[in-house]
Order: C-alpha cells, then sequence, then structure tokens
C-alpha cells in the first residue's frame, strides 16, 4: 500500500524546515519553570522544532491572563538559551479581549513589540495575524507586516482562521508571500477541505498549519464524536496497532497539501508517543472513509 501520509519536512519561506508535527503553547501555563522546560525539551527532542505561541493564550486554559503563555516561554528561555537555537519561534498577534480583534497598525506594531519583550528574543521567526481585523484595510496590515519585517523583528508572516477572500486581499498589498495558514482542520472538522482554504494553500505554496487536529483531544477520548467516525477511526488504529489519536493526526497529515499538525499535549509520554502518527499507512479508501464518516453522508 502507497501511504498517503507525509512525514517529510515542512516548508516556511525562508525558515530553517521544520517537522510535520508542530508544538503548540495554548495549554503551556504551568509556571514551574523546570516543569515547563522539561515539556518544551520533550517537544523539541521528538521533532516538533515549530513551537506555535500567542500573545492571548494564558487568557484561558487554566492561565492568569493575556500573555502569560509567551511570559513563560521567555522565563524558560532565559534559563535555557541553548534552546532559542533549536526552534523555529512563531507566535500571533492581534487579539486583545474584549475588543475583540485589533490589526490596526498601532496596535499591531505594539503587540508584536511586547510579544518580543515578554518571550526575551529578537525576532520572531513565523509573525500571525490571529483573526481577521474586518475593519482594518488589508493595506494597513501589509503596511505594518511589511515595516516590521523590513526592521528585523520577524522574518516570516502567517495567518490564522481567515478566509480564502481575506487572505487573498492581504496577499495582494504584500511585495512577499504569505507562507502560512493556521485554519482549525481535524477529521471531526473537514471545512479547510470543502471551503476553499487547503486548495488556496496549494495554488500559493502556503504551508497549513492545523489546529486542534484531534478536536481538542475528543478525538483520541471519543467525547462528542459521532459512532460512525469512532467506529472507522478504532479499525484503522487496531490495523496499525496504534492508538486512535494517531490515526487522526495521520489524516490530517495525508492531505496533499502537506498540512502540520500542532501537538497540544502537555503530558511528556504523550509528546513523545506523537511521532507514532508518521508510521501510519493511511490509502485514498482510508481517508475516504473517514471523510463519509465524518460527514455522515455518502460521497457522490
Amino acid at each position: 500500500m502507497t501511504s498517503l501520509v507525509d512525514a517529510s519536512p515542512r516548508s516556511l519561506g525562508s525558515l530553517p524546515a521544520v517537522g510535520p508535527l508542530s508544538f503548540g503553547l495554548w495549554r503551556y501555563t504551568n509556571t514551574d519553570v523546570a516543569a515547563a522546560q522539561g515539556v518544551l525539551e520533550a517537544a523539541l527532542g521528538a521533532g516538533l522544532n515549530l513551537i506555535d505561541n500567542a500573545d492571548v493564550y494564558g487568557f484561558d486554559w487554566g492561565g492568569t491572563g493575556f500573555g502569560q503563555v509567551e511570559e513563560i516561554l521567555g522565563t524558560v528561555l532565559a534559563a535555557a538559551p541553548e534552546l532559542r537555537d533549536r526552534m523555529v519561534l512563531a507566535s500571533k498577534g492581534g487579539i486583545m479581549p474584549p475588543l475583540p480583534y485589533d490589526s490596526s497598525p498601532t496596535y499591531l506594531r505594539g503587540a508584536c513589540e511586547a510579544s518580543l519583550t515578554r518571550m526575551g528574543v529578537d525576532v520572531i521567526d513565523l509573525y500571525q495575524i490571529h483573526r481577521p481585523d474586518m475593519y482594518t484595510h488589508p493595506a494597513d496590515v501589509a503596511a505594518v507586516l511589511t515595516e516590521l519585517r523590513d526592521a528585523g523583528k520577524i522574518r516570516e508572516v502567517g495567518i490564522s482562521n481567515h478566509t480564502p477572500a481575506q487572505i487573498a486581499a492581504l496577499q495582494a498589498y504584500l511585495d512577499f508571500p504569505i507562507v502560512a495558514n493556521q485554519p482549525e482542520f481535524s477529521a471531526n472538522r473537514l471545512d479547510p477541505m470543502r471551503d476553499g482554504t487547503l486548495d488556496q494553500c496549494m495554488q500559493l505554496g502556503i504551508t497549513p498549519l492545523a489546529w486542534s487536529p484531534l478536536a481538542g483531544g475528543s478525538l483520541a477520548t471519543g467525547d462528542g464524536i459521532n459512532a460512525e467516525l469512532l467506529a472507522v477511526l478504532d479499525q484503522l488504529a487496531e490495523r496499525e496497532s496504534v492508538d486512535r489519536g494517531h490515526i487522526a493526526m495521520a489524516f490530517v497529515l495525508a492531505h496533499p497539501s502537506k498540512p502540520i499538525a500542532i501537538v497540544g499535549s502537555q503530558n511528556l509520554d504523550r509528546i513523545a508517543a506523537s511521532v507514532k502518527a508518521l508510521d501510519v499507512q493511511l490509502d485514498r479508501s482510508d481517508v475516504y472513509a473517514i471523510v463519509q464518516a465524518s460527514e455522515g453522508v455518502p460521497l457522490p
């Protein structure tokens, strides 16, 4: 069987190659520096060298407030500065509760500079607009991103939770390519395959960063997932001698747009085991069985 699961490195413009699995810091709220460092080292050791942060992380998921997770990462990097050279560092801006969204040049400029300060770094490798601010013209967003890039504060630009039309509008005002798009994509949420998001990624050479590839863990636990989809995932998991979650992760990696799946677990064993998804063998019959079970209707 020729597997569709692509375990090869991913490209993000001029940045060093990254693995097909990334480590997301949404739940990275442990203020014990040694413990936080251990989690980060486990991720890097497993090949999850794209580290995905955001200034709003810490505002929920047991955190104490806006900016906390960037501050925690900054504390870890201060204690172990050698870890910075082992990662491609991503962060996001554009959300400021309770506004909720602001991508105006003044705000976005300040947000990026604040992120640099909190993380204690000179440059953010991949800076992403977290959610679209529909009341800022894309020309203004492009202008400040260009300014930050020219100043050496960011290296490459991405977006998150944008529609294909919003991405096209922003790209029209940029003289350099958008290299990453971060949609929610999983076996339980196929919207990016149906709404043009992944098609645009392939068209423009944008790398998708799939957030919540396990549907917030539900595809591993089975909570709230339809029985037909669970049955297909379990059948494949038994065949491949892995957990259901590894099949769900492999499904994301099987799409020809070459997504990066973001791992969010803070459990050292689960982080280490996540790489089992890279060895899963899925063919077209398998992935289309997952699609059909997820959508609950026969394919045409």
